[in-house]
Protein backbone atom coordinates (compact mmCIF):
# COMPACT_ATOMS: atom_id res chain seq x y z
CA UNK A 1 0.00 0.00 0.00
CA UNK A 2 1.39 3.39 -1.01
CA UNK A 3 1.85 6.04 1.65
CA UNK A 4 0.46 9.50 0.99
CA UNK A 5 2.71 11.16 3.56
CA UNK A 6 6.38 11.81 2.79
CA UNK A 7 9.09 12.96 5.14
CA UNK A 8 10.95 16.18 4.59
CA UNK A 9 14.64 16.11 5.44
CA UNK A 10 17.20 18.87 5.84
CA UNK A 11 20.47 18.76 3.95
CA UNK A 12 22.58 16.81 6.44
CA UNK A 13 25.96 16.01 4.85
CA UNK A 14 28.77 13.74 5.87
CA UNK A 15 31.98 12.75 4.16
CA UNK A 16 32.05 9.14 3.08
CA UNK A 17 33.08 6.64 0.48
CA UNK A 18 31.34 6.54 -2.86
CA UNK A 19 28.14 4.57 -2.79
CA UNK A 20 28.11 1.24 -4.60
CA UNK A 21 26.51 0.97 -8.01
CA UNK A 22 23.27 -0.97 -8.40
CA UNK A 23 21.93 -2.98 -11.28
CA UNK A 24 18.63 -1.16 -11.06
CA UNK A 25 17.81 2.45 -10.15
CA UNK A 26 17.27 3.36 -6.53
CA UNK A 27 14.30 5.57 -7.40
CA UNK A 28 11.92 5.45 -10.36
CA UNK A 29 10.44 8.72 -11.58
CA UNK A 30 7.21 9.23 -13.52
CA UNK A 31 5.13 12.31 -14.34
CA UNK A 32 1.34 12.10 -14.11
CA UNK A 33 -1.15 14.48 -15.72
CA UNK A 34 -3.56 15.07 -12.84
CA UNK A 35 -6.33 16.48 -15.02
CA UNK A 36 -6.78 13.35 -17.15
CA UNK A 37 -4.96 10.74 -15.05
CA UNK A 38 -2.45 9.80 -17.76
CA UNK A 39 1.07 8.64 -16.95
CA UNK A 40 3.02 10.74 -19.45
CA UNK A 41 4.93 8.69 -21.98
CA UNK A 42 8.72 9.01 -22.22
CA UNK A 43 10.43 9.48 -25.57
CA UNK A 44 14.19 9.03 -26.01
CA UNK A 45 15.93 11.57 -28.22
CA UNK A 46 19.65 12.25 -28.55
CA UNK A 47 20.46 10.80 -25.14
CA UNK A 48 17.63 12.59 -23.31
CA UNK A 49 14.21 11.54 -22.04
CA UNK A 50 11.25 13.74 -23.03
CA UNK A 51 7.60 13.98 -22.01
CA UNK A 52 4.79 16.04 -23.52
CA UNK A 53 2.95 18.42 -21.20
CA UNK A 54 -0.43 20.01 -21.89
CA UNK A 55 -0.61 23.75 -21.09
CA UNK A 56 -3.07 24.43 -18.28
CA UNK A 57 -2.94 20.90 -16.89
CA UNK A 58 -1.78 20.13 -13.36
CA UNK A 59 0.82 17.41 -12.91
CA UNK A 60 2.61 15.46 -10.20
CA UNK A 61 6.02 13.82 -9.99
CA UNK A 62 5.73 10.23 -8.78
CA UNK A 63 8.75 8.92 -6.85
CA UNK A 64 9.14 5.20 -6.08
CA UNK A 65 11.91 3.91 -3.85
CA UNK A 66 12.87 0.53 -5.33
CA UNK A 67 15.36 -0.29 -2.57
CA UNK A 68 15.06 -1.81 0.91
CA UNK A 69 16.53 1.27 2.65
CA UNK A 70 15.57 4.89 3.12
CA UNK A 71 16.69 7.34 0.46
CA UNK A 72 16.70 11.14 0.16
CA UNK A 73 15.36 12.59 -3.10
CA UNK A 74 16.18 16.20 -3.97
CA UNK A 75 13.60 17.32 -6.54
CA UNK A 76 14.36 20.06 -9.07
CA UNK A 77 11.75 21.60 -11.40
CA UNK A 78 12.92 24.13 -14.01
CA UNK A 79 16.21 24.37 -12.14
CA UNK A 80 14.46 25.32 -8.87
CA UNK A 81 14.37 23.21 -5.70
CA UNK A 82 10.74 22.15 -5.23
CA UNK A 83 11.06 22.30 -1.43
CA UNK A 84 13.09 25.43 -0.70
CA UNK A 85 12.63 27.51 -3.88
CA UNK A 86 16.40 27.96 -4.18
CA UNK A 87 18.24 27.57 -7.45
CA UNK A 88 18.60 23.80 -7.33
CA UNK A 89 21.67 22.00 -6.00
CA UNK A 90 21.98 18.35 -4.88
CA UNK A 91 23.15 19.48 -1.43
CA UNK A 92 19.77 21.03 -0.57
CA UNK A 93 16.67 19.74 1.22
CA UNK A 94 14.50 17.03 -0.25
CA UNK A 95 12.04 14.23 0.46
CA UNK A 96 12.90 11.08 2.42
CA UNK A 97 11.26 7.89 1.17
CA UNK A 98 11.03 4.76 3.28
CA UNK A 99 11.96 1.37 1.82
CA UNK A 100 9.71 0.57 -1.19
CA UNK A 101 7.66 3.72 -0.57
CA UNK A 102 5.95 5.49 -3.45
CA UNK A 103 4.49 8.98 -3.31
CA UNK A 104 3.44 11.84 -5.57
CA UNK A 105 4.81 15.36 -5.23
CA UNK A 106 2.05 17.69 -6.41
CA UNK A 107 3.66 21.11 -6.18
CA UNK A 108 6.06 23.65 -4.77
CA UNK A 109 6.38 23.24 -0.99
CA UNK A 110 4.89 26.31 0.72
CA UNK A 111 4.81 25.03 4.31
CA UNK A 112 4.72 21.78 6.26
CA UNK A 113 1.03 21.57 5.38
CA UNK A 114 0.54 22.71 1.78
CA UNK A 115 2.00 23.12 -1.70
CA UNK A 116 1.36 25.32 -4.75
CA UNK A 117 0.35 22.96 -7.55
CA UNK A 118 2.64 22.14 -10.47
CA UNK A 119 0.91 23.40 -13.62
CA UNK A 120 2.13 23.32 -17.21
CA UNK A 121 1.96 26.92 -18.36
CA UNK A 122 3.41 29.34 -20.92
CA UNK A 123 7.12 29.86 -20.34
CA UNK A 124 6.87 33.56 -19.28
CA UNK A 125 4.30 32.55 -16.63
CA UNK A 126 6.47 29.78 -15.14
CA UNK A 127 7.65 30.15 -11.57
CA UNK A 128 11.30 30.10 -12.64
CA UNK A 129 10.81 32.82 -15.25
CA UNK A 130 8.76 35.00 -12.89
CA UNK A 131 11.57 34.80 -10.32
CA UNK A 132 14.25 35.74 -12.87
CA UNK A 133 15.60 32.21 -13.53
CA UNK A 134 14.35 31.14 -16.99
CA UNK A 135 17.54 29.42 -18.18
CA UNK A 136 16.58 25.91 -17.02
CA UNK A 137 12.85 25.92 -17.74
CA UNK A 138 11.68 22.64 -19.23
CA UNK A 139 13.51 20.09 -17.10
CA UNK A 140 12.53 17.94 -14.10
CA UNK A 141 15.34 16.27 -12.19
CA UNK A 142 16.04 14.24 -9.07
CA UNK A 143 19.25 13.60 -7.15
CA UNK A 144 19.06 10.48 -4.97
CA UNK A 145 21.17 9.88 -1.86
CA UNK A 146 21.55 6.73 0.18
CA UNK A 147 21.57 6.88 3.95
CA UNK A 148 24.74 6.39 5.97
CA UNK A 149 24.51 3.06 7.75
CA UNK A 150 25.53 2.90 11.42
CA UNK A 151 27.27 -0.34 12.39
CA UNK A 152 25.26 -2.60 14.65
CA UNK A 153 25.91 -6.12 15.92
CA UNK A 154 24.33 -8.76 13.72
CA UNK A 155 21.65 -9.60 16.28
CA UNK A 156 20.58 -5.92 16.40
CA UNK A 157 20.47 -5.31 12.66
CA UNK A 158 17.00 -4.96 11.20
CA UNK A 159 15.80 -7.63 8.86
CA UNK A 160 15.67 -6.46 5.21
CA UNK A 161 12.34 -5.53 3.71
CA UNK A 162 11.09 -7.95 1.06
CA UNK A 163 10.61 -6.40 -2.36
CA UNK A 164 6.90 -6.11 -3.24
CA UNK A 165 7.69 -6.70 -6.93
CA UNK A 166 10.47 -8.59 -8.74
CA UNK A 167 11.34 -5.66 -10.97
CA UNK A 168 11.13 -1.91 -10.41
CA UNK A 169 8.30 -0.20 -12.32
CA UNK A 170 8.86 -0.40 -16.09
CA UNK A 171 12.17 -2.28 -15.68
CA UNK A 172 11.04 -5.17 -17.87
CA UNK A 173 9.79 -2.85 -20.61
CA UNK A 174 12.95 -0.81 -20.48
CA UNK A 175 15.09 -3.91 -20.94
CA UNK A 176 12.99 -5.03 -23.90
CA UNK A 177 13.23 -1.54 -25.39
CA UNK A 178 16.99 -1.50 -24.91
CA UNK A 179 17.31 -4.93 -26.53
CA UNK A 180 15.22 -3.82 -29.52
CA UNK A 181 17.36 -0.70 -29.89
CA UNK A 182 20.55 -2.78 -29.75
CA UNK A 183 19.25 -5.14 -32.47
CA UNK A 184 18.30 -2.17 -34.64
CA UNK A 185 21.76 -0.71 -34.21
CA UNK A 186 23.39 -4.01 -35.18
CA UNK A 187 21.21 -4.27 -38.29
CA UNK A 188 22.19 -0.76 -39.28
CA UNK A 189 25.88 -1.35 -38.57
CA UNK A 190 26.83 -1.69 -42.26
CA UNK A 191 25.09 1.50 -43.35
CA UNK A 192 27.30 4.42 -44.27
CA UNK A 193 27.11 7.13 -41.58
CA UNK A 194 25.97 10.61 -42.56
CA UNK A 195 28.64 13.32 -42.53
CA UNK A 196 29.10 14.64 -38.99
CA UNK A 197 28.67 18.24 -40.09
CA UNK A 198 25.38 17.50 -41.84
CA UNK A 199 24.01 15.63 -38.80
CA UNK A 200 24.92 18.49 -36.47
CA UNK A 201 23.31 20.99 -38.82
CA UNK A 202 20.08 18.97 -38.94
CA UNK A 203 19.98 18.68 -35.15
CA UNK A 204 20.60 22.40 -34.68
CA UNK A 205 17.90 23.21 -37.24
CA UNK A 206 15.37 20.98 -35.47
CA UNK A 207 16.11 22.46 -32.04
CA UNK A 208 16.12 26.06 -33.23
CA UNK A 209 12.78 25.50 -34.96
CA UNK A 210 11.13 24.79 -31.61
CA UNK A 211 12.29 26.95 -28.73
CA UNK A 212 11.00 25.94 -25.30
CA UNK A 213 7.35 26.98 -25.07
CA UNK A 214 6.07 25.84 -21.66
CA UNK A 215 7.25 25.75 -18.06
CA UNK A 216 5.88 24.93 -14.63
CA UNK A 217 3.64 27.51 -13.01
CA UNK A 218 2.89 28.31 -9.36
CA UNK A 219 -0.66 26.99 -9.12
CA UNK A 220 -3.40 26.92 -6.52
CA UNK A 221 -2.65 25.85 -2.95
CA UNK A 222 -3.57 22.36 -1.81
CA UNK A 223 -3.19 20.41 1.42
CA UNK A 224 -0.10 18.19 1.42
CA UNK A 225 1.24 17.63 4.95
CA UNK A 226 4.76 16.40 5.71
CA UNK A 227 6.95 16.04 8.79
CA UNK A 228 10.66 16.48 9.40
CA UNK A 229 13.23 13.77 9.94
CA UNK A 230 17.00 13.47 10.18
CA UNK A 231 18.90 11.92 7.30
CA UNK A 232 22.70 11.51 7.12
CA UNK A 233 23.91 11.05 3.57
CA UNK A 234 26.28 8.22 2.78
CA UNK A 235 28.27 10.44 0.40
CA UNK A 236 28.49 14.00 -0.84
CA UNK A 237 27.71 12.93 -4.39
CA UNK A 238 24.28 11.54 -5.32
CA UNK A 239 24.03 7.82 -6.00
CA UNK A 240 21.60 8.49 -8.86
CA UNK A 241 20.64 11.50 -10.98
CA UNK A 242 17.64 11.45 -13.33
CA UNK A 243 16.63 14.23 -15.71
CA UNK A 244 13.41 14.51 -17.73
CA UNK A 245 12.95 17.19 -20.38
CA UNK A 246 9.45 18.38 -21.24
CA UNK A 247 7.65 20.61 -23.70
CA UNK A 248 4.26 20.67 -25.40
CA UNK A 249 3.43 18.00 -27.97
CA UNK A 250 3.71 20.26 -31.03
CA UNK A 251 7.21 21.31 -30.02
CA UNK A 252 8.29 17.71 -29.46
CA UNK A 253 7.19 16.93 -33.00
CA UNK A 254 9.05 20.00 -34.31
CA UNK A 255 12.21 18.95 -32.43
CA UNK A 256 12.03 15.47 -33.93
CA UNK A 257 11.44 13.86 -30.53
CA UNK A 258 8.04 12.44 -31.55
CA UNK A 259 7.50 11.08 -35.09
CA UNK A 260 4.78 12.98 -36.89
CA UNK A 261 2.85 9.80 -37.65
CA UNK A 262 2.34 9.29 -33.91
CA UNK A 263 0.10 12.34 -33.68
CA UNK A 264 -2.67 11.36 -31.20
CA UNK A 265 -5.40 12.73 -33.47
CA UNK A 266 -4.24 10.44 -36.25
CA UNK A 267 -3.76 7.33 -34.12
CA UNK A 268 -7.11 7.87 -32.45
CA UNK A 269 -8.86 7.01 -35.72
CA UNK A 270 -6.88 3.86 -36.55
CA UNK A 271 -6.26 2.17 -33.21
CA UNK A 272 -9.01 0.11 -31.53
CA UNK A 273 -10.32 1.36 -28.20
CA UNK A 274 -11.81 -0.69 -25.40
CA UNK A 275 -14.39 2.00 -24.48
CA UNK A 276 -15.32 3.97 -27.63
CA UNK A 277 -18.78 4.93 -26.32
CA UNK A 278 -20.62 5.23 -23.04
CA UNK A 279 -23.64 2.89 -23.04
CA UNK A 280 -25.02 -0.19 -24.75
CA UNK A 281 -27.01 0.59 -27.89
CA UNK A 282 -29.94 -1.47 -29.20
CA UNK A 283 -28.87 -4.09 -31.79
CA UNK A 284 -30.02 -3.63 -35.38
CA UNK A 285 -33.19 -5.44 -36.45
CA UNK A 286 -32.79 -8.84 -38.08
CA UNK A 287 -34.70 -7.72 -41.16
CA UNK A 288 -37.35 -10.46 -40.96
Amino acid sequence: MFRSLVLLAGAVLTAGACTPSYARPLVDVAVIDRDNGDWLQNWSHRGQQWIAGTPGHRYSVRLTNSSDRRVLVVLSVDGVNAVSGQTASPSQAGYVLEAWQSTEINGWRKSMDDVAQFVFTDLPDSYAARTGRPDNVGVIGVAVFQERQIYRPVYEQPRPYPSPYPYPPYARGERESDASSAKAERRAGNAAPAPAGAAREQNMTADSAAAQSIGTGHGAREWSPVSQTQFVRASRSPAQVIQLRYDDYANLVARGVVPRYRDPYYSRNVEPRAFPNGFVADPPSRGW
